[in-house]
C-alpha cells in the first residue's frame, strides 16, 4: 500500500488549523503520515495538534500523527523539516487553512493513477491536480485560476504557476533530495516544483495528472499579504529556470495580456 506523507506547518494557526486536522483526520484512506511541524507558537496551536493527535490514535483509521514543535527560520525551514521527517512514499504540503475536498481525495489519488499497480521504481515522480480557492473560513470561492495541463514540465511554469503547492504530491525519494531554498522568503515553493520537476524529468519518471479537485487553498496566505515581494522573487525564481531574455519577453506578454484582459 502506497504511504502518503502529508505536511502541515503551522505557528499561531489556531483560528485556521482544526478544519485542516478534522480535513486529514476523516479520511478514508489508512496510510496516511500526518507531519504536523510548529514553529513554537504561543498560542493555542499546539494544544489543538495534540488533542487531534489524541483523537487519531484511538480512531481505527489507521493514521500515523508526528507533532514537532521548535523555532525555526520560516515557513520554508519548516517544510524542509517535514521532508526529512517524511518516510512516506509521496508528499504533499496541506498547511493550516487548507483542506482536503473530500474524505475520499487521497483514496481517488491513489486508485486514479494506479499507485498500487506500478512497481516502486516506475511510479510517477510528481502526481497533480486542481485546486480550490477558500476563504477564510473554508467556504468555496472559486476553481483556481491556473489549471494544469494535461501533460506538465517543468517548463510549463514558464506561463506562471499552473499547479497549487498544496496540489502537487512529489514522490518522497526524489523531493527529499531536492530542498527548499531557504535564499527565497516568498517563492521557494515555485522554485521547488520547478527543481522537483527537472528532477523527474532526468530521472526519466512521468508526471501524473490525477484529473480531479485534491486541494482546497486558503486565497489569503503568507504570498498574497506580501504580493510585490512574492512577485519579484518569482521573477528571479524564473530567470533562474529560464533564462533572463525569455523571462524579460514572458513578462512582457503578461502585462499586455493583463491591459486587454480589463
Amino acid at each position: 500500500m502506497i504511504r502518503f506523507s502529508v505536511v502541515t506547518i503551522t505557528y499561531n494557526a489556531e483560528a485556521v488549523l482544526q478544519r485542516t486536522l478534522d480535513s486529514v483526520l476523516c479520511q478514508s484512506y489508512e496510510d496516511v503520515e500526518h507531519l504536523i511541524i510548529d514553529g513554537d507558537s504561543k498560542d493555542t496551536t499546539l494544544a489543538m495538534a495534540e488533542s487531534y493527535k489524541r483523537q487519531s490514535d484511538t480512531s481505527d483509521n489507521g493514521h500515523q500523527v508526528i507533532i514537532q514543535s521548535e523555532p525555526d527560520r520560516g515557513i520554508y525551514d519548516a517544510m524542509n523539516k517535514g521532508l526529512t521527517q517524511a518516510s512516506g512514499d509521496y508528499v504533499v504540503f496541506m498547511n493550516a487553512g487548507d483542506t482536503f475536498p473530500s474524505a475520499d481525495t487521497l483514496e481517488q489519488v491513489a486508485r486514479r493513477c494506479r499507485l498500487a499497480e506500478l512497481p516502486s521504481d516506475e511510479r510517477p515522480g510528481v502526481l497533480y491536480g486542481d485546486t480550490n480557492m477558500v476563504d477564510n473560513e473554508g467556504h468555496f470561492l472559486h476553481l483556481r485560476q491556473h489549471r494544469p495541463p494535461q501533460q506538465l514540465t517543468w517548463r510549463s511554469f514558464k506561463k506562471g504557476m499552473l499547479v497549487c503547492h498544496q496540489a502537487f504530491y512529489a514522490r518522497a525519494d526524489i523531493a527529499k533530495n531536492v530542498p527548499y531554498d531557504l535564499r527565497y522568503r516568498f517563492s521557494a515553493d515555485v522554485d521547488w516544483c520547478i527543481r522537483v520537476m527537472k528532477e523527474t524529468e532526468r530521472v526519466g519518471l512521468p508526471l501524473s495528472n490525477i484529473g480531479i479537485v485534491v486541494a482546497n487553498y486558503m486565497e489569503e496566505g503568507t504570498t498574497t499579504k506580501n504580493h510585490k515581494a512574492s512577485l519579484r522573487e518569482r521573477y528571479l525564481v524564473m530567470q533562474c529556470h529560464y533564462g533572463a531574455v525569455q523571462t524579460f519577453l514572458l513578462h512582457c506578454w503578461f502585462l499586455v495580456r493583463s491591459v486587454f484582459r480589463r
